[in-house]
C-alpha cells in the first residue's frame, strides 16, 4: 500500500512562492506518476500537474502554466511541485496522487490515481 504525505503548505502573501512536497513511504513511486490536484471551499475538485513516472513529460492546467513547476526526485521518493506568482485563486486545498504506470494519468482523470495523500492547506493573502 503506497501511502502519501503532503507537506509545505501555509499562508503566503499574493505574489508569492511555495514549494510543496509529497513523500511516498511503503513503496517506490518509481512505477508511479504523480498528480497534484486541489480543492477549493465550495469548488470542485480540479488537477493542477502531474508528471510520469520518469519525470519525462508533465502537465499542467491552464489556470498555473507559466506559474507552477513539477519534478520528482526518485531517489528520495518525492515530488516537488513548486509554486510561483500566487493568486488569492490559488487558495485551496492541495492533494498529491499516485496512478500506476500504464494508466491515463495525464489529463487528471481522478479515477486513475489509485491512492491519495491528505492534502495540506494553501492560503493566498495579503
Amino acid at each position: 500500500q503506497l501511502q502519501l504525505v503532503e507537506s509545505g503548505g501555509g499562508l503566503v502573501q499574493p505574489g508569492g512562492s511555495l514549494r510543496l512536497s509529497c513523500a511516498a513511504s511503503e513503496l517506490t513511486l518509481d512505477y508511479y506518476a504523480i498528480g497534484w490536484f486541489r480543492q477549493a471551499p465550495g469548488k470542485e475538485r480540479e488537477g493542477v500537474s502531474c508528471i510520469s513516472n520518469s519525470g519525462g513529460a508533465t502537465n499542467y492546467a491552464d489556470s498555473v502554466k507559466g506559474r507552477f513547476t513539477i519534478s520528482r526526485d526518485n531517489a528520495k521518493n518525492t515530488v516537488y511541485p513548486q509554486m510561483s506568482s500566487l493568486k488569492p485563486e490559488d487558495t485551496a486545498v492541495y492533494y498529491c496522487a499516485a496512478a500506476p504506470w500504464g494508466s491515463s494519468w495525464y489529463d487528471f482523470w481522478p479515477a486513475e490515481y489509485e491512492y491519495w495523500g491528505q492534502g495540506t492547506q494553501v492560503t493566498v493573502s495579503s
